[in-house]
């Protein structure tokens, strides 16, 4: 029964469900405990078919799976045509190449490399893209596992990139185990259990730390009844959208805020119109001790600037913080920040960064070692994003031990502490102004992260290098093998011309 259509049938079976399991597994809203079966089946496949009926199975997964996901990089942050296909197609391929080596592995008697090599390889592909791409570490799967917070503090050891091996390394050792007349299959069982157990073990010790609220709270403030867009601070629609902020501030200061943090771009303001919106917010500032930190575009000195300007409490001079990392394309006009800020009176403990600098891990952990403890962060995300977006800045609390409170319009209102525990959340379209408040904890967690970066991703580039150099290494050795007993045969007989004169096709693959 095993005929050519039957074959066929089962490819195409195994690429379909992988697609699907990879279609509700990864991308804006991910199912996180599908993630990691989908690449299950194209992984047993792999081990069970040729070596061009494996590849293809697997690049038509990935491709298969990350559909949704054209029309949100096309049309919502609206990267050019050529670049979302070169990542998406591009990926595919990359995919198809890690699958395929496996194969290659495993058929060569190495099993364990051959599980190793395709979370390996995604790991060194993800880090090179975070390195190399101005969106920084957006790509990864491992904010799949955001909810998941054992499996999350891996990250906290590794940075994204060792969830992204386990997510990976389970599927593949699971394939290697079930592959027929796989050699060392125990070994490899054996292996992926007991680094599985010990991340998730780690990941269930860490969270037995106490949140230890302190007296101090955040309070986070957002609304989406408004234009797109943003609003000149000196309009008559400005002024009334900062009256409606300015009303809420008060009763959040009487219930215990001791920082309030709006939005990321609510007013657009220059230096003649600034003192509009500055001059109310300081006042309300210092009558009421609180911290104010509000998102504005800034036009100073013939440019723009994405600015977080915070208010102190004690009535001293506003603190200036400008975006470091700017949005390819909607932000091509604006001018970067290349400075921390800091809120006043907090022993620099208290850090401002906003929205999509957090998509890079890089300045969170220099933030982290300059002393900060927590990130007060202006947002703005586009609803349908709002998951994976204020998920990146909880993976990013993790990494370097950090609470992060997270303001954003047309997304959500998210404060978490050190471990990924969220401590209040809301959405910015629940009500015409939406607000969480939340006591801040006393202290953070250092992490290995923090003073070691992306070490596993430097290490996973190596492995990947020893596994491809063995499959060559491997290849060539068989290939020699393969001509020595040619050439022997050779001295003793001719060999038949319609031997010699077979097509290379004809070869077994």
């Amino acid at each position: 029964m095993n005929s050519p259509i039957r074959r066929l049938a089962v490819a195409l079976a195994a690429t379909a469900l992988s697609a699907t399991l990879f279609h509700f597994g990864t991308g804006l809203t991910p199912v996180p405990w599908l993630t990691w079966l989908a690449p299950l089946p194209v992984l047993v496949l792999a081990h069970h078919v040729g070596a061009r009926a494996a590849f293809l199975a697997a690049s038509a997964a990935w491709l298969g799976g990350e559909t949704t996901m054209w029309s949100y990089f096309l049309d919502t942050v609206q990267i050019p045509p050529p670049l979302v296909v070169s990542v998406i197609v591009g990926s595919a391929l990359l995919f198809g190449l890690a699958v395929l080596s496996s194969r290659a592995l495993l058929r060569r008697g190495r099993p364990l490399t051959a599980a190793a090599v395709v979370p390996a390889a995604w790991v060194a592909v993800e880090y090179a893209l975070s390195v190399v791409s101005p969106n920084g570490a957006w790509w990864s799967l491992a904010y799949t596992q955001a909810d998941v917070l054992p499996v999350l503090q891996t990250a906290s050891v590794t940075g994204p990139w060792g969830i992204t091996f386990l997510i990976l390394g389970v599927p593949a050792a699971a394939a290697a185990f079930f592959a027929p007349r796989a050699a060392g299959r125990l070994r490899v069982a054996i292996t992926a259990v007991t680094i599985l157990a010990l991340a998730v073990g780690y990941g269930a010790l860490r969270l037995r730390a106490p949140y230890d609220a302190g007296s101090q709270k955040v309070a986070l403030l957002a609304t989406d009844r408004m234009e797109d867009g943003w609003l000149p601070a000196a309009s008559a629609e400005g002024r009334a959208l900062l009256g409606r902020y300015a009303a809420r501030i008060p009763g959040l200061a009487a219930r215990g805020a001791r920082v309030v943090v709006m939005p990321e771009k609510v007013f657009i303001a220059d230096d003649a119109t600034l003192p509009v919106l500055a001059a109310p917010l300081a006042r309300l500032a210092a009558d009421h001790h609180v911290d104010i930190i509000v998102g504005l575009i800034l036009k100073r000195s013939g440019s723009l600037r994405n600015a977080a300007i915070d208010f102190p409490a004690d009535g001293s001079r506003p603190v200036e913080y400008f975006k470091h990392h700017l949005i390819p394309g909607l932000e091509s006009d604006f001018h970067p920040g290349d400075r921390e800020a800091f809120v006043p009176g907090s022993g620099s403990r208290w850090a401002i960064a906003i929205c999509f600098d957090l998509d890079l891990p890089g300045l969170v952990r220099d933030y982290r070692r300059s002393g900060a403890t927590t990130l007060f962060v202006p947002a703005w995300d586009f609803d349908r994003d709002r998951w994976l977006h204020g998920r990146m800045a909880v993976t990013r609390g993790v990494e370097t031990g950090l609470t992060v409170a997270r303001a954003a319009r047309n997304g959500d209102l998210v404060v978490s502490d050190a471990y990924g525990r969220i401590r209040a959340e809301a959405h910015s379209a629940d009500a015409p102004i939406v607000s969480v408040l939340t006591a801040l904890p006393t202290r953070s967690a250092d992490t290995p992260y923090t003073r070691f970066g992306d070490w596993f991703a430097w290490a996973c580039a190596l492995l990947l290098a020893l596994a491809l150099a063995s499959l060559a290494r491997t290849r060539g050795g068989a290939d020699s093998a393969a001509g020595s007993a040619t050439g022997g045969a050779a001295g003793t007989r001719r060999a038949p011309a319609a031997h010699a004169a077979a097509p290379a096709h004809a070869m077994p693959q």
